[in-house]
């Protein structure tokens, strides 16, 4: 049975890697569903990810196409993993103190507690060290939250430091150990 995996991409110059990971995902066999924050639509277009997704992409919570059903939960029920990729500071910040004012936020509080959910923040090195930023990363993996750490790199910034998007095949690996254990 193939499985279906949930991907968020919010707002963050990694946004762009979403596409790779969309692909990777699909060729292994997976039916991917994404979620896009307003944000994450400034850096990569909906079609790019429908298009390799085979699958529309969800924007607005607001939105309900079929009239029998609400989106965000129905997604949320159908997701054998969700997976946050980039995972920038406001979403996580959101995320940790139940804010559901966009598709990614709503759907990602609708999951049921035995769903596996992965994040993968991606940020300049201050924001996410950040003590904030830091407490919301500690709530949401209280939550049952799994990070998939950044890494140390040249920053979209400018400064080379902690917080770059995790490699995508560090990112498909934990996906597979997560679906495969």
């Amino acid at each position: 049975m193939t499985k279906t995996i949930l991907l968020g991409v919010s707002g963050s110059i990694s946004a762009y890697k979403a596409a790779d990971l969309t692909s990777q995902l699909k060729k292994r066999g997976y039916t991917v569903h994404v979620i896009m924050t307003e944000a994450a639509t400034r850096f990569i277009t909906p079609l790019t990810l429908q298009v390799l997704s085979k699958n529309p992409v969800s924007l607005d919570v607001m939105e309900e196409k079929l009239a029998d059903q609400i989106n965000h939960i129905q997604l949320a029920q159908e997701a054998d993993l969700f997976v946050l990729a980039p995972a920038s500071a406001n979403t996580i910040a959101h995320l940790a103190h139940g804010f559901s004012n966009n598709m990614l936020t709503a759907t990602a509080l609708a999951l049921p507690s035995h769903t596996p959910k992965l994040f993968a923040p991606a940020m300049n090195t201050e924001m996410l060290n950040n003590p904030i930023t830091q407490d919301n990363i500690k709530r949401l993996k209280e939550a049952g939250f799994t990070e998939i750490s950044p890494k140390n790199s040249l920053l979209a910034c400018g400064i080379k430091g902690r917080g770059a998007l995790a490699d995508i095949d560090t990112i498909l690996e934990t996906i597979e150990e997560i679906l495969h254990a």
